[in-house]
């Protein structure tokens, strides 16, 4: 058992497995997941939301979740809130670190006039942190049945969405969930900014003024967008070496989804690929290597890309 039994009593895990159990399968359905796995997932994502609604206080509630590339935070963020919605009857709204990038003119301003490096996604740095903190504030202070526009960012074209294409959500909610590869991140210490990690460090960044420039941000506005989550989730990955098959697979059914070949699409082989993990290598073993022992919860992940364990920082 991967959850201590208190946190869900096998009674009360039964009556709402039973509430949500037809649109959890709906749901496993669309990501053509095997049934067969229903009941497993259930044992993690029930749980998990039971431990959130316990840990609720008045007003509405902001639940940070981290994981690195490819680990499986968007499915859980959607079982998660399917589970509050249906199970505990909770009004949730959630979005990505992804959905607040900036634009693809923004960043080719910022490889300009502050590093070439800054032109690709991802680090801190590359997102609209003002637009994040707005979105937050939209969803949880706005008047009742406030129309809010959650940001959307197309990865297959590296840009935008236009804003009349953004979904939108009445406010306020019960809970935010804003999820991340680098969601509650901490900056690094200076003596650990020093040696390249990697060959894009070392070949593009042999002065490492594009890792400092990245640091700072973590610092500084990332600090404050962080600052407002109530708890946060990591989901923990063994090692970068999994970080980059399952980032690989989520490509080639981003492939699959759009089109091989279409054009204007922005997608990676695997030499493209690697480069662009090398950009999130940095910060991900500093979380991997830190942030267990401060998230509020750890979901272990084994190779298979299964949940090995659970540990809860109390």
């Amino acid at each position: 058992m991967l959850w201590p039994a208190w946190i869900l009593p096998e009674d009360v895990f039964r009556s709402i497995w039973e509430r949500v159990r037809p649109v959890f399968l709906a749901s496993m359905g669309q990501q053509r997941i095997p049934f067969t796995l229903a009941e497993p997932l259930a044992r993690v994502y029930l749980p998990l939301a039971a431990w959130v609604v316990a840990h609720k206080k008045d007003g509405p509630f902001v639940l940070g979740v981290n994981g690195a590339q490819g680990s499986g935070k968007s499915t859980l963020c959607e079982f998660l809130a399917l589970i509050l919605r249906e199970g505990y009857g909770c009004k949730v709204a959630g979005f990505s670190l992804d959905d607040i990038y900036k634009t693809r003119s923004e960043r080719e301003r910022l490889a300009r006039e502050v590093h070439p490096l800054l032109v690709t996604r991802g680090v801190p740095g590359t997102h609209d942190v003002g637009l994040g903190l707005q979105t937050l504030d939209r969803l949880t202070t706005a008047g009742p049945e406030i129309a809010v526009a959650l940001p959307a960012f197309d990865k297959s074209i590296d840009d935008r969405c236009p804003m009349s294409a953004w979904p939108q959500t009445s406010a306020p909610v019960d809970i935010v969930i804003f999820e991340g590869w680098c969601v509650g991140c901490l900056p690094q210490s200076g003596e650990h900014l020093v040696r390249p990690i990697n060959a894009l460090e070392a070949g593009e960044d042999a002065d490492g003024s594009w890792r400092t420039y990245v640091n700072e941000q973590l610092g500084g506005p990332y600090a404050e967008l962080f600052g407002r989550l109530d708890r946060l989730i990591m989901l923990k990955v063994p090692d970068m070496e999994c970080v980059y098959q399952w980032r690989s697979l989520q490509e080639r059914k981003l492939a699959a989804a759009i089109g091989n070949g279409s054009s204007g699409h922005r997608l990676m082989d695997e030499t493209a690929l690697r480069r662009f993990i090398m950009h999130y290598e940095r910060l991900t073993r500093h979380m991997l290597a830190e942030m267990p022992a401060r998230a509020d919860v750890t979901l272990f992940l084994d190779e298979n890309h299964g949940f090995a364990r659970v540990h809860i920082n109390e």
